[in-house]
């Protein structure tokens, strides 16, 4: 191993055992490696391997159901990883090895304030006091950026939005100023504003701490900005490597040319974006030519108006006190039929409850929301039962939004049954058993339960189940953004050509600005509550008026500040 090397990955191969006979190899001889003061990108789809190689690198693989191959080789600093006790590794982790997770929240304890979890990883590898510790604790809260860390120390994680917790990781793992930092998907669930705070934090952490990056990631415009060298893995194998100009602008493996053409750009606008398997199996060529145009007339009939809707919600300040907090302030807007407006925003900024008090989840306090003519807000629940079918909500989270105990068939009828769609269960049946193939799925999904299934084919029964009442209109909160570009993109082809099919109108929520204009007629950006721009898509990521949305756009990755 060379002297401007920190770690050397040689023939990894990890296999779990799942069951008396069952074998599953998640890293088949797996082999890079990390130079000193570098940034290093792993980047590929979920269960590629990725994570499992980080996890392996830090000894966080359960040992009881893990098996890694005699010959595969964790060199780190000259000495193999795998050839430590348990005790030897713990020691190097923390101090010369450190992580951040990918979901900040599950990863700190919400029993304990930040500090004394800051204090307490400092105190394990340091010979250091409590008050030392603490102190030191205010500087790296400081340090990554976290506003007076002098009383935040003493928050408990909830208190603090997403992007400070992320940043608490942050300050743990550089705590014992490690050679290597491996960050797991750290901006994955941000938004872009912070995501891009986050990077330039990292970036500058690396410079002043001298560490190099191990950056797990499926994000390829953020590798683009900030990595060395690029590790592209599929299915546990390394399918392209090399420095991180060469692998963007002269990939060779059609995975990596898959993986860099799914993704939307804010430059065109595909009729269809490509999936995976176009490349995979040489389609590519075979894609439609052209531009989809986007953008609404005058003269578009109008299926939802919006009138200066407000809602706000009540919070408890001490015994007697109470504190009227605004999340929606004044929204007016139109959609059009068979059109889509994408709401952008940062997160706290009234997006989803916007979405969900136009679909009667949220009571509202002001405001008018007509369809068909008629107010829904003023609606008894009897006189809007008959809306509910014709508005439907596919929400962010599909791991949450199916019943567990139901059978995907069951998902699909209930609603129908409510409704009184179709006359009876065999003609339900059948409607549902082709509405999953129509969103990509087997008839045999009917018979199974929401486990069985990845997140993106979750999403796409969500869809199914949306679909089964014959929507109007279709509010999607945030429902592409846990998924792998190659799944997004399949979800968007699909809302994009049940649009075309059936004329549906679409809210598209997200926080992912360059799939918002994509697949948007129109963009509303929110701010604390408020609207603050609303313009055809174009026009808007073109010349943003309001410097809320400036600030937005310029936080892109790979868009710089143009």
């Amino acid at each position: 191993m060379s002297d401007d090397v920190l770690l050397d990955v040689k023939n990894l191969q990890v296999t779990f055992r799942l069951g008396k006979q069952e074998r599953f190899t998640a890293l088949k001889g797996v082999s890079y490696s990390v130079p000193r003061n570098s940034v290093v990108a792993l980047v590929g789809e979920s269960g590629s391997g990725k994570s499992v190689s980080a996890m392996a690198i830090m000894g966080l693989l359960p040992r009881a159901n893990t098996e890694i191959s005699n010959d595969s080789q964790l060199i780190f600093n000259g000495v193999d990883l795998l050839k430590e006790s348990e005790g030897e590794l713990r020691d190097r982790c923390g101090k010369e090895i450190s992580m951040i997770f990918q979901e900040p929240m599950s990863s700190l304890n919400p029993v304990y304030k930040v500090g004394e979890q800051i204090v307490e990883a400092i105190c394990l590898h340091k010979p250091m006091s409590k008050l030392a510790a603490r102190k030191r604790a205010i500087e790296l809260l400081d340090e990554v950026g976290i506003p007076q860390p002098e009383l935040k120390i003493d928050s408990y994680p909830h208190e603090l939005s997403g992007g400070q917790q992320q940043r608490v990781m942050i300050a743990m793992a550089i705590c014992c100023e490690p050679k290597l930092l491996i960050a797991d998907e750290p901006t994955t669930a941000l938004d872009v504003t912070i995501q891009k705070q986050i990077v330039e934090l990292l970036m500058k952490l690396r410079q002043t701490h001298g560490m190099s990056i191990l950056f797990i990631t499926h994000d390829l415009e953020l590798v683009r900005e900030i990595a060395d060298q690029v590790v592209v893995m599929h299915n546990g194998v390394i399918k392209e490597l090399g420095e991180a100009s060469a692998v963007f602008d002269h990939p060779k493996d059609p995975y990596t040319k898959a993986l860099l053409a799914c993704r939307p750009t804010l430059d065109s606008r595909p009729i269809r974006l490509p999936v995976v398997d176009d490349f995979l199996q040489g389609r590519e060529g075979e894609l439609p030519k052209g531009e989809r145009a986007r953008g609404v007339l005058p003269t578009d009939p109008i299926v939802l108006e919006v009138k200066g809707l407000r809602k706000s919600f009540t919070a408890k300040r001490g015994f007697f006190q109470k504190e009227e907090i605004v999340a929606v302030k004044d929204v007016s807007f139109k959609l059009a039929r068979g059109k889509t407006v994408g709401i952008v925003g940062e997160s706290g900024s009234g997006k989803t409850t916007l979405g969900k008090t136009l679909i009667r989840l949220h009571s509202c306090q002001g405001g008018e929301v007509l369809f068909d003519g008629k107010n829904l807000m003023a609606l008894s629940q009897k006189e809007f039962q008959p809306y509910k079918r014709r508005l439907q909500i596919i929400f962010q989270n599909p791991y949450a939004s199916l019943n567990p105990r139901f059978t995907i068939g069951d998902i699909l009828l209930e609603p129908m049954r409510v409704h009184s769609i179709l006359d009876s269960d065999k003609d339900r049946t059948e409607h549902a058993m082709a509405l999953l193939k129509r969103v990509g799925l087997a008839e045999s999904a009917f018979f199974k339960y929401p486990h069985e299934f990845s997140g993106g084919q979750r999403q796409r029964i969500s869809i199914a189940r949306c679909l089964t009442m014959k929507p109007e209109v279709m509010i999607c909160d945030e429902s592409v953004s846990a998924l792998d570009v190659s799944v997004q993109a399949q979800v968007l082809n699909l809302l994009q050509e049940l649009q075309d099919e059936y004329g549906m109108s679409y809210l598209f929520i997200s926080h992912d600005l360059s799939v918002v204009k994509y697949i948007s007629d129109e963009v509303l950006v929110m701010n604390r509550g408020e609207m603050v721009e609303f313009a055809n898509s174009d026009e808007l990521y073109h010349s943003p008026k309001h410097p809320y949305t400036q600030k937005l756009l310029a936080a892109i990755p790979g868009r710089g500040n143009h």
